[in-house]
């Protein structure tokens, strides 16, 4: 486990490479550029964070935390900022509650994101990491909108030794969620996981099969903890930002998946959401591979956002 942590933080480094360059090399360039800490060295700094989608909001925070933190330890020389500015993004990444109670009970997790974000994958990949853990996972293909999304979920499935429910296109999503709940009662599994549509430019379909999918549940299904994912493309940045905050006003969302990572300069997203939205980013993905999807670590993601292990903090 601890091997597979590892090979991820250095996939998550090289992943985060063009986030870093972006970022990172222009907060270099700062501190060795500034002599003394002034105005101008943190409009600098503020700017790069924005333009690097950390999101106004999570910045201004960021820049007002290190300001208090350069006056209260008296500091003088740029240099020095940098752990502070490190521990800053961190803070503002820390969110209360990022538990992920649905491995520990009978849980549904339904995931929801526009097509295109890595959805149909993403649920596929989750399914595989939950039935490595040893639990009994029964997929519902609830996407019935995309034809192939019920094709693909069940390679995933079969990959994944998982048994899955639904998948005609066309199908009503409702009705499969409600064969799928039949099922995992029957054969007493662990968690439902649900790869349902969305479409955020018709809301209004969108929240109606949502609250239908939800009165199943809760009617069918009521012992079972209830978690929503959203799944969201990392390449799109401040898009993504939107998109959450949409999915966010028509369904309970209790955590975000955020997919490739990998190979984009908008990494800084991670950041903006957890800070703006307060709905913890739960997984993300840097790759194609089952084990590219992870469980967040937000002070994991900002040393290798920085590209600094552990030790060299201490």
């Amino acid at each position: 486990m601890a091997e597979e942590k590892k090979g991820f933080f250095k996939r998550l480094v090289s992943g985060l490479a063009k986030t870093r360059d972006n970022i990172v090399s222009g907060i270099d360039s700062i501190f060795s550029g500034f002599s003394s800490i002034d105005e101008d060295f943190y409009e600098e700094i503020e700017e790069i964070l924005v333009m690097g989608d950390i999101g106004i909001n999570a910045t201004t925070a960021i820049i007002e935390n290190l300001k208090e933190q350069v006056a209260q330890q008296h500091i003088k020389d740029p240099q020095e900022c940098k752990q502070l500015l490190l521990n800053s993004i961190k803070q503002q990444m820390e969110v209360d509650n990022t538990e992920y109670k649905f491995e520990n009970q009978k849980s549904v997790v339904l995931v929801i994101g526009v097509n295109g974000v890595g959805k149909t994958t993403s649920v596929g990949k989750l399914a595989g990491k939950l039935k490595e853990q040893g639990k009994k996972v029964i997929l519902a293909a609830a996407d019935t909108f995309r034809a192939a999304a019920g094709e693909q979920l069940t390679q995933w499935a079969n990959r994944a030794g998982v048994e899955i429910i639904g998948g005609q296109p066309g199908a009503d999503p409702a009705s499969v969620v409600y064969d799928a709940v039949a099922a995992a009662k029957a054969r007493n599994a662990d968690i439902l996981l649900c790869d349902t549509a969305g479409r955020l430019h018709n809301k209004k379909n969108l929240m109606e099969e949502l609250r239908k999918i939800y009165r199943i549940l809760e009617k069918e299904y009521p012992e079972a903890y209830l978690e929503t994912l959203v799944v969201l493309d990392g390449t799109t940045g401040q898009n993504a930002l939107a998109q959450a905050r949409q999915f966010a006003e028509v369904a309970n969302v209790t955590g975000i998946i955020l997919t490739k990572l990998d190979g984009t300069a908008k990494g800084g997203i991670a950041v903006a959401i957890q800070s703006e939205l307060d709905i913890p980013v739960k997984y993300i993905g840097v790759g194609e591979t089952i084990d590219d999807l992870q469980k967040f670590d937000a002070e994991e993601f900002v040393n290798a956002l920085f590209n600094v292990s552990d030790q060299e903090e201490g």
